[in-house]
């Protein structure tokens, strides 16, 4: 069709060129009677003659291009209802169903009477032009396209034996879909995350700051059209539907702010743990989803919402005060005493920490190793030199003879070859799947207990029979020997000095022998502690001293800071060298010592195919946000990422990216902030 139009046409513009040419000639000798004596010859009546001529002419070509065309139309109007049935084109109107028929150049050639009505009149017109996205169907003949034309919305499908375009008109189901969704049920919980510190041994000692932070809830409750129950001292239970929910993402929860707020100068401010579950029927699935929301939120240090949809990724919202240590040691204990419960229940533990171990990760391992050897339980640590930092490796080779080795030692195949369903696995330092020193040891677990004090992040161990989770603590380490310390068992537990000084050497480097934000009073109580069972400071710092090449390569990289944006810096190793993910954590602890830095990062290639981000700050940004944008994650002031097949200058662009993005959000609010 579409071809037969142009050559039409081109005959249509010849002809014309022609008669014109005709008439301007003729009429030029007429006025100049050139040759003398022609427009004598050419009479009045012969320019009649002439105009019926050409008149007859154009008829006869307009009757045979409609003649053309109509048969083409008629064909295809014929094909049209072989396929539909010619009497059921009123089925079709009352289904609220357009036909569109196309030539082999997809122009539109037939259109039924329910898309003339509606005004869609793209007849003649080249069906992609008029909608590109129509394009997809003709390679994809199974797909449908939902497009919107004069605000009604249809589902497009196209069979392309017969060039047919099918628009089904699905605008009330669209609009019931939208509707339905913006008033499914979402079901939240709110925990006040330091009630009990707040208002210390009875509820009257901070009574106006509690009724003050109860207000803030009530009223974004009744501003957003939340039902609002209290069901414990320091919890709600919320009930509210999708579109008060999106109200909520839009105004980023500023109920943390207006809660943090609350606090007078001096006194500690109070935060908000939320967790909110949507997109399932069932209430009770929500609210189990709404549970374990609020779980996640208080195991990345409260402050933070948490928002769960069915079978989708979790998003976070807040977390912007690092988690504050409780002087409580109930916690503690009652996980020391269930862990070590299970552990009596089991012939054989397996311990492991994250990839390219680290000397906290192997600390904790050696922790572990502990308190199974005083039940006479027996532990493996799951080793693998090549998956191990440099230093550590040579703690380990420092602290084991060559029979420890062989007797507390298993490598990653031989575990995963021995593991069974009475096996229990603790993991240490991570709780990340696919971060584990032998992600298919975890795979093929079915008991697990993961020990961390790192965030916790939407990917995580599902597996676990116990777990403990602790933000504020500086290092796993410290973990372990809390809870060697705090376990109600008797004789107490006792630790091998050579294992206490590997603990020790694990929180000397998540600390920075001590200097981090995160070192607390905690820190200092699990470093006597390791000191009672004989830690060797001395050896401990030995382990964790750095090479003439080290230091030389730190140098290096320092040299090639930048500062993107005010106290933030970042700096590039050479895409050439390899270099351990802890002496990339060691440039960024180093750039953190200089003035003004609030926060750093290090970017390094770790191994042949993969570059590391190792992140640090001073606690007014959460790098740990940050991390996890990049596929990271980690602590709130200690985080870090890694990317599989990229350059270091595509690593650099994504770090920059990220900042651009969300810097604002990852910055911390500051006690002075808050008093203001």
């Amino acid at each position: 069709m579409g071809k037969l139009l142009s050559r039409l046409k081109f005959i249509a513009f010849l002809l014309a060129v022609i008669e014109i040419s005709a008439l301007a000639i003729l009429g030029v000798l007429c006025f100049f009677d050139f040759p003398s004596g022609f427009a004598a010859s050419f009479p009045f009546y012969y320019w009649l003659i002439l105009a019926a001529v050409i008149a007859l002419a154009n008829i006869l070509f307009l009757s045979i291009a409609l003649h053309k065309t109509g048969k083409i139309r008629s064909r295809s109007d014929l094909q049209a209802a072989d396929l539909i049935g010619g009497d059921i084109q009123e089925a079709y109107n009352f289904g609220q169903i357009g036909l569109v028929v196309t030539d082999e150049s997809n122009l539109v050639i037939w259109i039924n009477n329910l898309l003339r009505e509606r005004h869609i009149d793209i007849l003649d017109k080249n069906i992609n032009d008029w909608r590109g996205e129509l394009a997809d169907l003709q390679s994809s003949p199974n797909k449908t396209v939902n497009i919107i034309v004069n605000s009604n919305t249809y589902e497009v499908k196209y069979l392309s034996e017969a060039h047919l375009y099918i628009f089904k008109d699905i605008t009330e189901f669209t609009n019931l879909t939208t509707y339905e969704k913006q008033h499914s049920m979402i079901i939240g919980l709110i925990i006040i995350d330091n009630y009990l510190d707040l208002v210390g041994s009875s509820e009257d000692e901070n009574s106006d700051l509690i009724s003050n932070v109860r207000s803030e809830i009530s009223g974004y409750a009744k501003d957003f059209g939340l039902v609002l129950r209290r069901f414990r001292y320091d919890s709600y239970l919320v009930v509210g539907n999708y579109d008060s929910l999106l109200k909520m993402i839009d105004d980023r929860f500023s109920i943390l702010q207006k809660v943090r707020g609350r606090a007078g100068r001096g006194e500690t401010p109070p935060t908000l743990s939320i967790g909110f579950a949507h997109d399932f029927p069932n209430p009770e699935k929500l609210n189990d989803m709404a549970a374990n929301a609020i779980n996640i939120a208080l195991s990345r240090g409260g402050d933070q919402v948490v928002v769960s949809q069915y079978n989708k990724e979790l998003m976070f919202f807040g977390g912007k005060t690092e988690a504050q240590e409780s002087g409580s040691k109930v916690k503690i204990r009652n996980f020391a005493d269930g862990f070590i419960g299970l552990l009596k229940q089991t012939k054989t533990v397996y311990v492991m920490g994250h990839a390219m171990a680290d000397m906290d990760a192997m600390g904790a391992c050696a922790g572990v190793l502990a308190i199974c050897e005083h039940f006479n339980i027996e532990c493996k640590i799951i080793y693998d030199p090549k998956n191990t930092e440099k230093k550590t490796r040579l703690a380990v080779s420092r602290t084991f003879s060559k029979s420890d080795m062989d007797r507390v030692m298993i490598s990653p195949k031989v575990a995963y070859d021995t593991i069974d369903d009475s096996t229990l696995l603790v993991v240490v330092d991570v709780s990340v799947p696919e971060r584990t020193h032998a992600p298919k040891v975890l795979d093929k677990a079915t008991k697990v207990i993961p020990i961390d004090h790192h965030r916790r992040g939407s990917s995580f161990i599902d597996t676990h029979v116990l777990e403990y989770i602790e933000p504020s603590a500086s290092s796993t380490s410290e973990l372990l020997a809390e809870i060697i310390h705090y376990a109600t068992v008797n004789p107490r537990i006792e630790i091998k000095s050579s294992y206490a000084t590997l603990m020790l050497s694990g929180m000397f480097l998540d600390t920075n022998f001590f200097k981090s934000k995160t070192t607390g009073a905690g820190t200092f109580d699990a470093a006597e502690i390791l000191k009672t069972y004989g830690a060797d400071n001395s050896l401990a710092d030995d382990f964790l001293k750095d090479e003439f090449e080290e230091y030389s390569l730190t140098t290096k990289i320092i040299s090639t800071m930048k500062t993107p944006y005010f106290g933030i810096v970042y700096c590039l190793a050479d895409y050439n060298d390899i270099i351990e993910p802890a002496a990339i954590s060691k440039v960024a602890n180093q750039l953190m010592q200089l003035k003004g830095i609030n926060a750093s990062f290090v970017i390094g290639r770790t191994q042949e195919d993969t570059i590391g981000i190792s992140c640090r700050s001073d606690s007014t940004v959460n790098v740990q946000l940050l991390a996890e944008k990049m596929q990271g994650g980690g602590h709130f002031s200690m985080a870090a990422s890694s990317f599989k097949n990229k350059t270091i200058t595509e690593v650099e662009q994504i770090l920059l990216q990220t900042l651009a993005l969300y810097l604002n959000e990852a910055k911390s609010t500051t006690p002075m902030e808050v008093d203001k």
